[in-house]
């Protein structure tokens, strides 16, 4: 079914092409991206060391937010509002360590520590809570499902609670919350009874519904009506969702992309939920050279992926799209530097935090 849905789109993709907005298509994506008021948070290894960049939506100015050589910054998560970046931190190596749980304004200012042994934040729609994965174990393990459990950080008030069904969450990652704040969509591993899978976890009840699409990181659009995830290593899949449904499902596939060459990862909606920033480079499994790195599939938080940059597609269109046979009017490379620029971020900067 999911097949069949796929060439219908494909078809109705070369159908509007031919008959209209030629125009429309031959616009560079970059030009567009360029006039968006949109910034992207994302991690680099710049200097032997992890930071937090923003960028312009087009991948002008590059900003270093973190300058911190003591620490290691990944994985940036950007509040609702625009105001506030959570992060985790890496302190110490290998086995030894700490990953915590950071907050900080989007200027890099005021940073703040809320947790520690915690992986993957995750903001609530209305941008007071902040959601984390805690640690499995004390000792360190970069893979990202090595997590057990759910908290909830209230930033007003500094208190840490479980989700209701914490104690049976566990090898979660790249967890984020539907806009209506009902649902939490996350990726499993080797957990839960479910080999690798995609869920839907009610967010303040024990529900947890399967949504029997093969791959991982989810993530849901800011209009809430639309998953993108990875489906594969090499494969982004875009398809409708109503997450104000009583039994959300995922309805037929309506957009691929496809890259033969690089692995494709860490996809992310504009705050407009019309384009996707994602993370593409060279398969490999990190480089131990690099200090404050470890060794694992290339995607993974903390691990070296020489030669990856951030890229962005129009999220309008349909069928596939070719990375490697696309134009200028499809796709946008935002970074040209290949230092490890991966979990992108969008965002609308709207000013100051709220107390």
């Amino acid at each position: 079914m999911k097949r069949i849905s796929h060439h219908l789109a494909h078809a109705v993709l070369a159908l509007t092409i031919t008959t209209g907005s030629i125009a429309l298509a031959q616009t560079p994506l970059r030009n567009v991206l360029k006039a968006l008021p949109f910034k992207i948070a994302y991690e680099s290894y710049v200097d032997n060391n992890w930071e937090i960049f923003v960028m312009n939506a087009d991948g002008s100015n590059p900003v270093n937010l973190t300058h911190s050589p003591d620490a290691n910054e990944h994985y940036p998560q950007v509040s609702p509002d625009g105001t506030r970046i959570a992060f985790v931190d890496d302190r110490g190596e290998g086995r030894d360590a700490v990953r915590s749980l950071w907050v900080m304004d989007v200027n890099g200012k005021h940073r703040k520590k809320l947790a520690d042994y915690a992986r993957q934040p995750f903001w609530s729609p209305d941008g007071k809570v902040v959601g984390f994965l805690p640690q499995e174990y004390p000792k360190f393990n970069v893979i990202d499902f090595f997590t057990k459990g759910m908290d909830f950080d209230n930033l007003a008030t500094g208190a840490i609670t479980p989700h209701v069904n914490s104690t049976n969450l566990w090898h979660l990652y790249n967890p984020n919350f539907s806009p209506n704040g009902k649902w939490i969509v996350s990726t499993v591993h080797a957990g839960m009874g479910v080999d690798h899978g995609i869920l839907l976890i009610e967010a303040h009840g024990d529900r947890i519904l399967n949504l029997n699409i093969p791959g991982c990181r989810p993530c849901l659009s800011p209009d809430g009506k639309q998953v993108a995830w990875g489906a594969g290593d090499h494969e982004i899949a875009v398809a409708p969702i109503d997450t104000t449904a009583e039994t959300p499902v995922v309805g037929p596939w309506r957009l691929h992309i496809l890259d033969a060459t690089n692995k494709i990862y860490h996809v992310d909606w504009s705050p407009d939920s019309r384009f996707l920033c994602f993370s593409r480079g060279p398969d490999g499994e990190g480089d131990l050279t690099k200090p404050g790195t470890f060794q694992a599939a290339c995607e993974i938080v903390g691990v070296y992926a020489k030669g990856w940059n951030l890229c962005a597609v129009s999220a309008e269109r349909q069928g596939t799209i070719d990375l490697n046979a696309a134009t200028d009017a499809d796709f946008a490379m935002l970074t040209t530097n290949g230092c490890s620029n991966k979990e992108p971020a969008w965002f609308r900067p709207r000013g100051r935090p709220r107390k």
